[in-house]
């Protein structure tokens, strides 16, 4: 018998239940490598909305990817680029449905802060190392992604993208102001030293680009407040085209885009250079966390409306792949954007073939108005640049910041200056290094408080003015046991220490630690031999099931005892109050527990008896010991 009689008799031999589970187990397999899979079948009943969406997704993008194009320094068309290939890739790797990657106005921004330096803006050199410099951000996010590193970006703060993103809106009207006033100088790499340029040569403005930039933004606020539905930068910048054509201006000195080339993404492989990507690496690491933070961000607010679960690992690998495979197609850098992904939705997107069909359609509709970008005046586009530039700013959310806390106001502020006055990938750094500074301040320092039972209610409290038990104490660790907490438990709890001196027992309740490593067990260690080498003794409550079995692995739990570990506070003063001094007990007068009425009496009957042995004789001792022992 041959292989294929071999798979015929097998297949004719196996149930159709069997070829079923087959089927599913073959699905669940190939899923996680080609997630479009899960959407693809759901098409056929909803090509309709996505084409729809798709087509007015292509629309959009159209003056939205010529004005990025111009803030990285980049050919118009390679803007469209950017949105076509990408687009494609993510929507068929990535885990959302509604989100739309292509060129973003930060990553722009920060490709033009990082290659402006090294060559001249649109030149054959600075298109080489802006398509290497894509290729590697690609890497880095792929590589994030398979590593499972989603969670990673959850340590950039809101506050850090506020002050980044205001930075960068800054730098982006003051890159595109020379294009207002009709300047012919090469832009500084510098906010100070732009602006400095521009004030020297502000007296050679020309008045008619400034009218044209004018009166395109009067036309962008106008429509957005009338009919805010409506594409307005499109139709503003059709506006400032035909008053530049028809009153002869492109003639006169105001700047137009230029003929657009007919044609579809050329192949191309990135200049690959060990010097190039040296120089590269640091500032790609920075885009990259800055494109999957953009990305993961606006797949997870939509989802909250579409209802839709995001993997963000997914998502590293959906932007990672994009961004490599992009840069062969003439695509610089790219993310989600917040506007095309909304508008995706609001539009009836159901699957992410919206995003396929807008790239298809994009690109179509670059075959026939190619020629008409010619006429498209680069004060008009400036003017586009500076209300997308004003939008960034989210005046809202600076305020809100400001008011609730100063740590990430500083956080804001400093990203910001950062932003500003140094290189813009040192910006995220800086910015995320404080977001993690502060979260690792507040954490290696979880608070260790007193508890004693409130009056009436019995609920254990916090409270300094409530009397203390003179011979036991409760504790409670409020945060999680790692190396760089330790230290200051274990200060703390010498401090509970020196204020309650008479307490030579401890109660310390632990139900709010959730994550404890090696450092974390050794300072139990030190703890429990503090206590215990004073002649004292300490008790834990309320582990968690994961953090006992390192406990129990590291050997702390034999050293603190079974007998010493309770589920619970209550459970452990039931446990611990009959091995009180008695005699302590019954001439107490705080009556700080409850069990301290039944130890009291159970003391007062012990003290009694003992009392009574005394009279009668040592014969009669071994009857007390044990009353003494049940306790």
């Amino acid at each position: 018998m041959n292989a294929r009689e071999s798979i015929i008799t097998a297949v004719r031999g196996t149930s159709h239940t069997d070829l079923s589970a087959l089927g599913e187990n073959y699905k669940l397999w190939l899923m996680p490598l080609f997630p479009f899979l899960k959407w693809l079948p759901e098409v056929r009943y909803t090509w309709k909305n996505d084409l729809f969406a798709g087509l007015t997704g292509a629309v959009l993008v159209l003056p939205q990817g010529v004005a990025f194009a111009m803030i990285a320094g980049m050919p118009p068309q390679y803007g469209l680029y950017s949105a076509m290939i990408p687009a494609i890739i993510a929507a068929l790797f990535g885990s959302s449905r509604h989100l739309i990657s292509g060129p973003t106005t930060a990553i722009s921004i920060v490709i033009f802060g990082t290659l402006v330096g090294l060559a001249e803006p649109g030149s054959g050199h600075y298109i080489e190392l802006a398509m290497l410099l894509t290729f590697i951000t690609g890497m880095f996010q792929f590589a994030l992604g398979l590593s499972r590193f989603g969670g990673l970006i959850n340590f950039v703060s809101h506050s850090v993208v506020t002050g980044f993103t205001t930075g960068a809106a800054l730098l982006i009207a003051a890159s595109q102001l020379k294009h207002v006033f009709g300047l012919t100088i090469k832009n500084k790499p510098g906010f100070v030293e732009g602006l400095q340029q521009l004030i020297a040569n502000i007296g050679q403005y020309n008045p008619r680009s400034l009218a044209v930039a004018a009166v395109t933004l009067a036309s962008v606020i106008f429509i957005h407040r009338v009919k805010p539905r409506w594409p307005g930068m499109l139709i503003a910048m059709v506006i400032g085209s035909l008053l530049t054509v028809s009153l002869g201006w492109n003639n006169s000195g105001v700047a137009v885009v230029g003929a657009l080339p007919a044609s579809l993404p050329p192949f191309k492989l990135p200049h690959f250079s060990l010097a190039s990507i040296q120089l590269l690496a640091t500032p790609a690491l920075a885009i990259a966390m800055l494109g999957l933070m953009e990305a993961v961000s606006i797949a997870r607010s939509i989802a909250l409306h579409s209802g839709q679960r995001i993997d963000g690992n997914q998502e590293f690998i959906g932007q990672g792949l994009s961004n490599v495979i992009g840069s062969f197609f003439s695509a610089y850098a790219c993310s989600g954007s917040f506007t095309r992904s909304g508008i995706n939705f609001q539009s009836g997107a159901k699957t992410a073939a919206a995003a396929i069909f807008a790239a298809v359609l994009l690109a179509g509709i670059l075959l026939l108005v190619a020629p008409y970008v010619a006429y498209l005046p680069m004060p008009s586009m400036a003017a586009v640049i500076l209300v997308v530039a004003y939008k960034l700013i989210n005046f809202h959310h600076i305020g809100d910041i400001m008011k609730i806390s100063r740590a990430d106001t500083s956080v804001m502020v400093v990203t910001f200056l950062a932003a500003l006055f140094l290189e813009l990938e040192f910006a995220i750094y800086i910015g995320t290094l404080l977001s993690i500074g502060q979260y690792l301040k507040k954490t290696a320092k979880p608070a260790v408080l007193a508890k004693v039972p409130e009056p009436g209610s019995r609920k254990f409290v916090t409270n300094p003015n409530l009397s203390q038990c003179p011979q036991l104490g409760i504790a409670t660790i409020e945060g999680d046991m790692y190396f760089a907490a330790t230290f200051y438990v274990e200060e703390q709890i010498s401090r509970l220490k020196t204020y309650y001196p008479d307490q030579n027992k401890l109660i310390v309740a632990v139900s709010n630690i959730n994550h404890i490593d090696t450092a974390g067990c050794e300072s139990f260690k030190n703890i429990i031999n503090e206590y215990r080498r004073n002649g004292g003794d300490i008790y834990f409550s309320g582990f968690k099931p994961k953090v006992f079995n390192i406990l129990l692995i590291s050997g702390v739990v034999d050293m603190i005892g079974l007998d010493h570990i309770f589920d619970h506070k209550k459970t452990a003063l039931k446990g611990i109050i009959p091995v009180l001094d008695m005699k302590k007990c019954v001439n107490c007068q705080f009556n700080v527990f409850s069990e301290c009425d039944i130890n009291r009496s159970i003391g007062l009957k012990i003290y009694n008896e003992r009392e009574a042995v005394s009279h009668l004789g040592h014969s009669h001792i071994g009857h007390c010991i044990p009353v003494y022992e049940s306790m």
